[in-house]
């Protein structure tokens, strides 16, 4: 499908593009040139501090380069622009000794909990490679085949049962032969759906031979929407994106990319649940991302006047988050890990305009098809 043009249909776009280009750093004292500001905050003890993650970052540009190719030549140029200055910084993320996985901050030397006064002075607390980060810096800088195909050798690696076996997931999921969230020789292993989605995004992307490994993550998706986890037990299904809201946005990103014959079974169920919530949330950034989902798999929603959203609207919301008690295995503190006073919140204004783009990309899609098929806008 060619870009949208329906009139003014595309000022908000317009607006929204724009308020992403102004966020972008220049390059300062606390962010990089090409980095988008973020903060990592927790409301309940008053704590707020300004991040230099590349997440944010990463997670803009694959958003932006998804919905490229419904915009017009001006705004594709400004989107190439924003991703260009992104993709500029990701060697500074990349594994300290050389290897081709990413971190969730610069690595060399370790820049962990930048603008903290007390986490960022001890090696403990330094985080090794994700898969999370890992996929989107591949997902949008045009890896070679042997790199891909050396990430897929090397996430077979951190497999749950390859060295160890996860303990912090409901029992029939132990054997499980999924990925886990973290790199890393000593890292304990761990499931979240969202990350799991994501990194089977990158797979089938890519068009990666298909192993037990992507079968068994594939699985976990299903099961923990089959079961109704996702809906009464997010943090345990998804330690760093804990609602129920992101992990629809995440699971059907990846069911309106490749439909995965194993996660058929759970498509009408995300849309029926996608509806229920969207009814019942008064958040309105959920309500956003709860739509696009819907959209995503052709269930058109009531529009959202996001032309006329303002930051304010953005205030409480929260797309990722870090558990602090997360990584211990002990019982009762992993129990005390879902309570919101040990969790790390991310926020970053330049997604949540990113987010409304797309939105307004998918709505402006979904107008053109009616259009098209002789139907009412």
């Amino acid at each position: 499908m060619g870009f949208v043009s329906f009139g003014d249909m595309d000022q908000p776009l317009r607006k929204f593009i724009e308020k992403i280009e102004n966020l972008q750093s220049d390059g300062d004292g606390l962010f990089p040139k090409g980095i988008f500001p973020a903060k990592r905050v927790n409301p309940l003890i008053g704590y707020q501090r300004p991040d230099t993650t590349i997440f944010y970052s990463a997670i803009i540009c694959f958003t932006l380069q998804c919905i490229r190719k419904s915009c017009d030549p001006d705004m594709q140029q400004k989107m190439d622009m924003v991703c260009a200055k992104v993709i500029a910084n990701y060697p500074e993320f990349q594994n300290k000794d050389g290897l081709k996985t990413y971190n969730f901050w610069k690595t060399k030397p370790s820049r962990h909990f930048p603008g903290g006064f007390i986490f960022r002075h001890f090696e403990h607390f330094r985080i090794p490679d994700d898969v999370d980060d890992t996929a989107f810096i591949y997902l949008t800088s045009n890896p070679s085949s042997d790199e891909v195909n050396w990430l897929k050798s090397k996430l077979a690696l951190h497999a749950n049962g390859k060295k160890q076996r996860i303990k912090n997931t409901y029992p029939e999921y132990k054997s499980l032969a999924a990925y886990s969230t973290w790199f890393g020789k000593n890292m304990y292993i761990e499931f979240d759906v969202s990350v799991l989605s994501n990194i089977m995004y990158c797979i089938l992307h890519y068009n990666l031979p298909f192993n037990e490994h992507d079968a068994a993550s594939l699985e976990y998706i299903r099961s923990v929407i089959e079961t109704d986890r996702y809906l009464n037990a997010p943090f345990r299904c998804a330690h760093q994106y804990p609602r129920t809201p992101l992990i629809i946005y995440h699971v059907t990103r990846l069911i309106a990319a490749f439909d995965p014959e194993i996660l058929k079974p759970i498509r009408e169920k995300l849309i029926q649940d996608s509806k229920q919530l969207l009814a019942e949330t008064s958040g309105y950034m959920d309500k956003v991302i709860l739509s696009t989902s819907l959209m995503r798999l052709g269930t058109r929603t009531e529009r959202i006047p996001v032309e006329h959203f303002t930051a304010e609207d953005f205030k409480g919301f929260y797309f990722f988050i870090a558990g602090l008690l997360t990584a211990y295995e002990n019982p009762v503190l992993y129990k005390l890990s879902a309570n919101p006073l040990f969790h790390m919140h991310w926020i970053c204004e330049a997604h949540c305009w990113t987010l409304l783009a797309e939105y307004e990309v998918l709505w402006n899609n979904s107008v053109q098809k009616q259009s098209e098929h002789g139907n009412p806008i």
